[in-house]
């Protein structure tokens, strides 16, 4: 494998604290007697990373997780507090709205200036200007100082320079947040002609479908470490589970049945036949066993039902509704199981429950439930996948 064109060690990043006037006081005393501690906020503890040539990582987390000022450091915009930094290569950054550009120059004449900071001679950034300025798409107002230009505007001024740069590593940072839909349609395109060229990519996004269409991989920072990096379908799944279970409300469970009544012994999951897992890839067969007690020996109702890591309800069903009764396995025991055959939950976490009523299914005894993962590729909406074909429409309204 080739070097990288990005490796990080051990980046730890501290801002001091100044909300106060006695941190104000304490920090300045710091800096001025050169004492490591001072009050300070620590944005990234301890985050080690490695790009390759060709790759392409989104970086993912909370606001304030930590994203952006590991990007500036990787831009060299900012210093770390510890760690080391090495960067290969020629690199584009697009951070913060209108950084690089000056804000009193037209955008025209901001073109020809950020051309010539990246070495571009002045033939070179001729025969570049006419396809940045169609890239941007701004109109007439191209020849407008930057002041007057919309956050928007400003974001499809810094990406069109960078499509006439064609960096060997870019870096950037919410800029698919900003902009009307045709426009970040045209950037999306952009760069996945430029990864197909061999580009390297440092992707910041709140946008889950953003990052999984343009990264192979991608890094969860969470309060400023490293919580998990993988594959960007992986890191996104759990990423929005984490945030699934965050929104949950609390949950009781109901205590166990007090008295002699219906209630669950053992109950598990299987994939395919026999074989214990919590882990299952969207198409295959899980089946959820149970054995229950019931004290008077006759065949209790069993309730089951899924749901997501949040709470959300996906499907469930009733032994009754079904016309299954209960098997007798034992004395006043009763085994039951549920199959479901080419499972067609989409990628996420998953709560299954099995609950066991009275024989007239009017009263819930007990509950039993488990928490498992779906795995898969897939940019898919919602929480199943149905059955459907694409076809040619008639063209016209029956």
């Amino acid at each position: 494998m080739s070097a990288p064109l990005v490796r990080l060690r051990g980046i730890t990043k501290d801002y001091p604290k100044v909300a106060t006037g006695t941190d104000r006081l304490r920090t300045l005393a710091a800096l001025m007697f050169r004492r490591e501690e001072f009050p300070h906020f620590r944005a990234l503890d301890g985050v080690d990373l490695e790009v390759h040539p060709g790759e392409s990582v989104g970086l993912i987390g909370e606001n304030g997780a930590g994203k952006s000022t590991l990007l500036k450091i990787i831009a060299g915009v900012a210093r770390p507090s510890r760690g080391t930094v090495e960067v290969r290569g020629r690199v584009s950054a697009l951070l913060e709205l209108g950084s690089g550009f000056h804000p009193e120059y037209t955008g025209r004449e901001n073109i020809y200036l950020s051309l010539a900071m990246m070495g571009q001679g002045r033939r070179h950034a001729r025969a570049s200007v006419d396809a940045i300025i169609d890239f941007a798409d701004i109109g007439e107002q191209i020849d407008e100082p930057i002041k007057h230009y919309s956050s928007g505007m400003v974001v499809r001024l810094g990406f069109a320079v960078v499509t006439a740069l064609r960096p060997e590593l870019l870096i950037t940072d919410e800029v698919l947040a900003v902009g009307d839909e045709s426009f970040q349609k045209k950037c999306v395109q952009w760069l996945e002609q430029y990864l197909q060229g061999g580009g390297t990519l440092l992707l910041v996004s709140h946008s889950m479908f953003h990052v999984q269409t343009l990264c192979r991989k991608a890094m969860w920072i969470h309060h400023g470490k490293p919580k998990l990096f993988g594959t960007s379908f992986d890191v996104t799944r759990e990423y929005l589970t984490y945030h699934e279970e965050k929104r949950r409300s609390e949950e009781t469970r109901p205590a166990p049945p007090a008295g002699n009544l219906p209630r669950i012994e053992s109950a598990w999951i299987e994939r395919g036949e026999g074989e214990l897992l919590s882990t299952f890839r969207a198409g295959d067969t899980l089946l959820l066993q149970g054995v229950v007690y019931e004290p008077d020996a006759r065949p209790p109702v069993i309730l089951f039902g899924i749901g997501r890591a949040d709470g959300t309800p996906v499907f469930g069903s009733t032994s009754s509704d079904a016309g299954f009764v209960p098997v007798a396995a034992g004395e006043r025991r009763f085994s039951v199981a549920v199959r479901f055959e080419r499972l067609g939950l989409l990628p996420g976490k998953y709560r299954i429950r099995l609950h066991v009523l009275d024989p007239e299914g009017l009263r819930l005894c007990d509950t039993w439930e488990h928490e498992f993962v779906v795995t898969g590729e897939t940019r898919d909406f919602g929480m199943v996948r149905l059955e459907h074909r694409w076809e040619a429409g008639r063209g016209r309204k029956p």
